[in-house]
């Protein structure tokens, strides 16, 4: 049997290394009875990850990682594991998503076709804004900012709530739209920065921590109910225990790539995320009511109270 995985991230980053390594590790303990294509950029698809997800949904493509903020396309609650500043570390974010709420939004999932695989769900770290022109030191400097964003309607009631003007643009977009000036920043993790080339389109890097951002391991659950149950056996061993590697790898990295990216050229500083929360009652207040309860209680479990 031979299945498609599709990804974001370019072939040279952690998380192709770490999914190719993985479904290698799986194709040698099934005997080569299963083999999964691993495809770096979604394959080259023009429509990014909206239309890889689209293809998950009807079966054209069996595997795919895709972070709770575009998920909520499909499954609205997916959009909880973005709520900003809900996570103070990795730590509480792998306890919360391998544990009661990961479960929670894996049944939403299911009910919608789409098989999210238990304690897989991989990292990327916590998003930092980038800007071309000015630091951003507190919530002041993001009024009339324009922002590239995911087309998750999270982030931009986020940004919105914060006063910029966010657009959503598809990641692989991105750096020709930093380029022409379509926008002046954008946000994402160090590892997304470096592996996407941003440092010769961006120049200053403040440092927010606003959001938690990670890649579900999912597949189509029609295509994953027609593996026989010792195969599925092993891909979830083996993702679980693969996760694990890839999150220890990009934390090390994240953390490294600071003295990196500052030796590109990039200018870092520590922005007043206390100006930020501030601004975000009324965002919160809609979020809970959207998300539900249920959802909520979940995640304030590990966050403490938002709001």
């Amino acid at each position: 049997m031979q299945y498609k995985q599709y990804h974001n991230q370019p072939a040279d980053s952690p998380l192709h290394k770490w999914l190719t390594e993985m479904w290698a590790a799986v194709r040698a303990e099934t005997a080569g009875r299963f083999e999964v294509a691993t495809r770096a950029e979604n394959d080259g698809i023009p429509g990014g990850d909206p239309q890889a997800l689209e293809m998950l949904m009807t079966g054209a493509v069996e595997f795919f990682t895709l972070m709770g903020g575009l998920l909520g396309a499909v499954v609205p609650v997916a959009e909880i594991q973005c709520v900003p500043f809900a996570f103070k570390n990795q730590a509480r974010v792998f306890t919360a998503m391998d544990g009661e709420l990961g479960d929670y939004l894996r049944a939403e999932l299911a009910a919608k076709g789409v098989y999210a695989l238990p304690r897989a769900s991989f990292e990327n770290g916590f998003r930092q804004i980038t800007t071309r022109t000015k630091p951003i030191r507190n919530a002041d400097d993001l009024a009339g900012l324009t922002i590239r964003t995911p087309a998750g309607t999270l982030f931009i009631d986020l940004f919105e709530s914060l006063g910029a003007e966010p657009r959503a643009i598809n990641l692989n977009q991105l750096y020709g739209a930093l380029k022409t000036g379509v926008v002046e920043a954008q946000e994402n993790p160090l590892v997304v920065i470096e592996f996407n080339r941003l440092y010769e389109v961006q120049r200053y890097i403040s440092v927010t921590n606003h959001m938690w951002s990670g890649f579900n391991l999912l597949a189509n659950l029609e295509a994953w109910n027609a593996l026989p149950s010792d195969v599925q056996a092993v891909i979830e061993r083996t993702a679980a225990e693969y996760a694990i590697r890839q999150r220890r790898d990009t934390d090390a990295l994240n953390a490294a790539l600071a003295a990196g990216l500052a030796r590109r050229g990039m200018v870092f500083n520590e922005a007043d995320t206390a100006s930020f929360r501030h601004r975000l009652g009324p965002f919160y207040a809609r979020w809970k009511k959207r998300l539900g309860t249920k959802a909520w209680s979940l995640l304030e479990a590990h966050a403490g109270p938002l709001g």
